[in-house]
């Protein structure tokens, strides 16, 4: 099956074809006594995510927890409809996304702002989750979801507030969401690892992401798994590619103020945007990465974001 993964002998790894894309964003099954979901991704992935299950042979009203990194609706708007189908199932979600996934006005009308006409093909159904499947998890807090596993929760900002990560002791391992950036597995055939920031608005805090990074490396992980997309090894080098790109995307909206304060927000964006890009194909230059490569296509998507939330969080500072 084409769409699953098996990362060790107990996690693995399903494509949800996410925006229609292979290898964009990824589900993470947990086959231990209590089987356990990491990320939904969208409505749209959820018969990926179901399919993967039946190859796996579990039924999914066996299902006992689906964990949603953080609640952007790459993340977890799938989790209503998937609900559905795992009856048995809870949510589990950080304290401050709770509430949006019972009542999920504000982030629907937060993700129409950025996505604009796209948003029905790429998200809907988005379906509210009755208060009593969601359990809370706060900084430090633990959940048993085998007799030798204990999944610890923290609470690590910086691409959200609504974000924790989940390090799964068994593999020393991590689920980092979006915290620690976006592995671009379309470089994976070339032999190039690329980890970039993903600084989406509204509540993008680079001071916040690099304390999450602290946190994270403390921990002395042996594998990161991403939501977008799939799991990394080469830990120091997501660390030291995220701590060195940061900034990089930072100055380009600090210089852009700097140079032109009167323009508007979109005028911003783009030379953001532009100014990134041009680092990053610099980056990829030297490694011989051709321009007509795939990853442009993605990179542009990502970049155009990255860059809206880097003028909401200067916007912000100046207030």
């Amino acid at each position: 099956m084409s769409n699953l993964t098996q990362l060790n002998d107990r996690i693995f790894l399903i494509d949800a074809h996410d925006l229609g894309r292979k290898a964009r964003t990824g589900s993470y099954i947990i086959k231990e006594n209590k089987i356990t979901i990491v990320e939904t991704s969208a409505s749209p992935s959820i018969s990926y995510i179901l399919e993967g299950l039946k190859v796996l042979k579990i039924d999914p009203n066996d299902v006992e927890y689906i964990i949603v990194t953080h609640i952007h609706l790459d993340h977890a708007g799938g989790a209503g409809l998937l609900l559905e189908h795992c009856p048995n199932a809870k949510v589990v979600v950080h304290p401050k996304g709770a509430r949006h996934l019972a009542e999920p006005s504000r982030l629907i009308a937060g993700a129409r702002a950025v996505y604009g006409k796209s948003f029905d093909t790429l998200f809907n159904p988005i379906i509210p989750i009755p208060e009593e499947k969601l359990i809370v998890k706060e900084d430090e807090e633990e959940l048993e979801i085998g007799p030798n596993c204990t999944l610890v929760f923290f609470d690590t900002p910086g691409h959200a507030n609504h974000h924790f990560s989940i390090y799964d002791p068994v593999s020393n391992g991590i689920f980092t969401g979006d915290t620690i950036g976006i592995y671009y597995h379309e470089l994976v055939k070339d032999h190039i690892e690329l980890y970039l920031p993903t600084t989406s608005p509204n509540q993008f805090h680079p001071e916040k992401m690099l304390e999450s990074v602290k946190k994270i490396k403390a921990l002395g992980v042996s594998a990161i798994y991403f939501g977008h997309y799939g799991m990394s090894t080469n830990v120091n080098d997501v660390f030291h590619q995220l701590t060195f790109w940061l900034p990089i995307f930072v100055d380009a909206g600090k210089q852009s103020f700097g140079k032109n304060p009167t323009a508007s927000p979109s005028e911003h964006k783009n030379v953001i945007k532009d100014s990134i890009l041009k680092e990053v194909t610099s980056f990829l230059d030297k490694r011989n990465v051709p321009r007509t490569h795939e990853i442009y296509e993605i990179l542009g998507l990502d970049l155009d974001i990255c860059a809206m939330g880097i003028v909401d969080f200067l916007q912000k500072a100046k207030k």
